[in-house]
């Protein structure tokens, strides 16, 4: 009798124990900068922060402006992490940058909108944006199951086209949890057909018959980074390029709802596959939060234009940073083996989007 309740508590507590581990595990993975010294992130940090340095100084020259920093960034971090190699020393500092300053930033994107500009696009500019992304989401998720892409791929790519580019792929990242190397292909697959829109697009209104208000909802619903919709929109003229760029920022506000609704399938679907609670609890964007709070402060406080401009700068260079240290992790030879597929998914994204928002915009002009 003795022996067995000897046995018993020897069970109960290596199953402690094993629970203890596996709990250590777990908020190691979800933390993995939690109890890391300040001083060993910076070899990391300084890494990330020269190479969005460098994305910003190549803009300066011809023709590679046309392209924003975070895209250069992510491209340098690629070919440095490929070329050279990612020091073990800065994998820290590197952690920290893809998953902190990233949902920082994400928070100081939200300083960029306020109500009244959403306002000003109307009840019926807001319904073409709203039906747009959504319908341009679903159409990417569906069509990436019928061609054999991976889920967390094709909701970064259907992410990245629907909603704001680079930015809304790493957001969209923090609870679809996928590859890094999935998150590089879809900024490259946004980066590609963005920038062909921006080519594109002013070439049309006059055939389309868009008015520059017209003009300017279709751009801001449907060219993928903000750089791209203003630098697209203002070649329709100024009424355009105002308007356009308002209608982006709108768009780019659907960017909270959109990581909230993914964070709850997600969850969904860890607990149909029959997952532990701790991982099927949906993941709480508190980042989201933050930047509708942001939103929210914008639209109440006045900034000085100074003020708004450095934050603009600097959520850009967080942004590019985080988005270094992603190219800091990606392997080339990983992005080669995923095919042409997800590329062609981007395209058809890219085609759906286009066509879909100019009908909505023909139907309620």
């Amino acid at each position: 009798m003795v022996a067995h309740v000897e046995m018993a508590e020897d069970t109960r507590t290596t199953e402690l124990r094993a629970a203890k581990v596996y709990a250590a595990k777990v908020h190691a993975a979800k933390h993995p900068t939690a109890k890391i010294a300040p001083a060993a992130l910076l070899p990391g940090l300084a890494l990330t922060a020269g190479i969005a340095g460098l994305g910003f100084a190549l803009r300066q020259l011809p023709m590679v402006g046309v392209l924003s920093p975070m895209i250069l960034a992510i491209m340098i971090g690629i070919g440095f992490h490929n070329l050279i190699g990612t020091p073990a020393r800065a994998k820290p500092g590197v952690t920290f940058a893809m998953r902190r300053i990233l949902r920082a930033a994400i928070v100081l994107l939200g300083l960029q909108l306020t109500a009244a500009q959403v306002a000003e696009v109307g009840a019926t500019g807001l319904a073409v944006i709203a039906l747009t992304l959504v319908s341009t989401f679903l159409f990417t998720t569906w069509l990436g199951r019928l061609m054999g892409v991976e889920r967390g791929l094709a909701q970064l790519i259907a992410a990245g086209t629907s909603i704001c580019g680079a930015s809304a792929v790493i957001a969209t990242n923090t609870v679809t949890r996928a590859h890094d190397e999935d998150v590089a292909y879809a900024v490259a697959c946004v980066t590609v057909f963005g920038s062909v829109a921006m080519f594109l697009y002013p070439l049309l209104p006059v055939v389309l018959g868009l008015s520059p208000h017209a003009y300017g909802l279709w751009a801001g619903a449907s060219i993928h980074e903000i750089a791209q919709v203003v630098a697209a929109a203002y070649q329709g003229g100024p009424a355009a390029g105002e308007f356009g760029t308002i209608a982006k920022l709108s768009r780019v506000m659907l960017l909270a709802p959109m990581v909230i609704a993914l964070g709850l399938m997600a969850a969904r679907q860890a607990r149909s596959r029959g997952e532990d609670a701790g991982r099927a609890r949906p993941p709480m964007p508190w980042f989201v939060l933050g930047f509708l709070a942001m939103v929210a402060l914008n639209s109440v406080v006045t900034m000085p234009a100074e003020m708004k401009a450095a934050l603009v700068l600097a959520t850009t260079f967080m942004l590019s940073m985080a988005l270094a240290a992603m190219g800091l992790e990606t392997d080339i030879a990983k992005l080669r083996a995923k095919g042409v597929r997800p590329f062609l998914l981007g395209l058809a994204a890219f085609v759906f989007i286009a066509l879909f928002s100019l009908a909505l915009v023909k139907m309620t002009a």
